[in-house]
């Protein structure tokens, strides 16, 4: 964070000064919330959560270097306290970015975000000194304290920016006023809290609402291919930009394929002109996620050729997101465990099948181990009886359903759609599935571990890698480089 003053900070945030003996002093490190992170000259963030108070670790902060504590009461140790710690939190991000002037790109979609981000930090990285989101901070905690890592030599700031209902993005933009906003997509990821695709739509296109006139800079990034997004041309005056594979597509690609190792290729086409790209993720949906990436790149000033190079070169900076690694046995085990939808589950279920194309050839299986999706509402049994049915028309060898009610309505749509004997199985945790596959799986197989985050099959995976050993990555990159 660039350097600021406690009287400064206090200021900013409206608080008042405890245990402050000079309030000249300055902090000159990061911002953080966790005490684990502090570090000579950081302002530590005590939050009261359900299960940990922030505030028991302020003495501890401050003796590991914090020079003072953002808190909601005294804490016995220097401190500002105010109201609420997440407005001020919030406050001290909008002050620290509009005093830096750095170019302030905005992220949002139903699904892709992280990956999408990782892209583009990767990209931007190469255009001057870019900060972004580690992991999937993306609400009103998270995005502040990634802003606020930003400093006077930051050139680009990118934000991911997540909502659970309409005004979150909002309140997101208004914190941190992008320049640049991109809207990736509009699917049914949290479909039961906001009611349908419409109220999702209405909520993700507060970004591009947010972003300033087209004679002030500003430029809206929007996916073509939707038309949810499309449509959210008409609700902003800044530039609109589309990518996508339509043909009117401002940043799109042609000739779009899988290598034998399930990674996109394409041709990328800019206003600007068109070079090729290979890349290291798996699974053809990383395309969209790409050309989002390009489009942003492109609006900043890369050229095209260095945008497809470096797209050819990206990894994945996010764990458990595609994560490919081959065991020493042959097994290979792609961790997809962090979050999961029905438009991501239906990308990795493809994905899948076109990395064990060229092991069912020498005998080796797919497997995909499931688990719930969550957030669907009444949705939710048609979606998960809907992806058990695609697993089996993707002729996917084995079928896995770990935990309970959605778990069973994936095996029961795998088993009405044709699937037989014990190709699908309902197994009813993770150590189950770990037991089923152990004494299953075989040389050449792929095993795709998919569910959203609160299943925890992450475990599943590390599971099958500890047993396994690895290899390293499978046919190239695809694991994490540790949002």
């Amino acid at each position: 964070m660039i350097s600021l003053s406690l009287a400064e900070i206090a200021s900013i945030v409206g608080g008042q000064q405890y245990d402050i003996p000079d309030d000249d002093r300055r902090v000159t490190g990061p911002v953080v919330a966790d005490s684990r992170a502090v570090g000579p000259g950081s302002l530590f963030v005590a939050f009261a959560g359900e299960r940990v108070d922030g505030h028991d670790f302020a003495r501890g902060a401050v003796e590991a270097g914090a020079v003072a504590v953002l808190a909601a009461r005294p804490v016995g140790v220097p401190a500002i306290v105010v109201d609420d710690v997440t407005a001020a939190l919030g406050a001290l991000a909008r002050a620290v970015v509009e005093r830096l002037g750095t170019t302030v790109v905005g992220l949002t979609g139903s699904a892709g975000k992280t990956s999408t981000k990782d892209l583009l930090a990767q990209l931007l990285q190469r255009h001057g000194p870019t900060v972004w989101p580690e992991g999937n901070l993306n609400n009103e905690i998270g995005l502040p304290l990634t802003a606020l890592r930003a400093d006077e030599t930051t050139r680009h700031l990118v934000l991911e920016m997540g909502a659970r209902g309409v005004g979150h993005i909002r309140y997101l933009a208004g914190l941190t006023p992008p320049r640049v906003g991109v809207v990736l997509n509009v699917g049914s990821a949290h479909i039961g809290e906001f009611g349908g695709r419409e109220q999702i739509a209405a909520a993700k296109g507060e970004l591009v609402e947010a972003l300033p006139s087209a004679a002030e800079g500003g430029i809206a990034v929007l996916n073509a291919d939707d038309p949810y997004v499309r449509a959210m041309a008409v609700r902003t005056t800044a530039r609109t930009v589309l990518f996508g594979e339509a043909a009117d597509a401002d940043v799109r690609a042609e000739n779009v394929r899988l290598t034998a190792l399930g990674q996109p290729a394409f041709t990328l086409h800019t206003p600007s002109g068109c070079s090729d790209v290979t890349m290291r993720l798996y699974g053809e949906h990383h395309v969209s996620n790409a050309l989002a990436a390009a489009a942003v790149a492109h609006e900043l000033g890369m050229p095209v050729d260095e945008i497809a190079s470096a797209l050819s070169e990206a990894g994945t900076l996010s764990r458990w997101r595609m994560e490919v690694t081959e065991r020493a046995d042959g097994v290979t085990v792609v961790n997809d465990a962090y979050n999961a939808n029905p438009e991501s589950m239906r990308a990795a279920l493809r994905a899948l099948v076109a990395m064990g194309a060229a092991a069912k050839a020498e005998g080796g299986r797919t497997w995909a181990v499931l688990g719930e999706m969550a957030e669907l509402g009444e949705e939710s049994l048609a979606e998960h009886d809907a992806v058990g049915r695609l697993v089996v028309r993707l002729n996917v060898s084995k079928l896995v359903a770990v935990g309970g009610a959605e778990a069973a309505w994936l095996d029961m749509g795998a088993k009405n759609e044709g699937s037989w004997g014990e190709e699908s199985v309902h197994v009813s945790d993770a150590r189950a599935a770990v037991d089923l596959l152990r004494s299953e799986l075989r040389p050449g197989d792929v095993v795709l571990v998919k569910a959203s985050r609160s299943v925890g099959l992450e475990r599943v995976a590390a599971a099958l890698l500890d047993d396994g050993g690895a290899a390293g990555a499978a046919g190239a990159e695809g694991g994490a480089a540790s949002r």
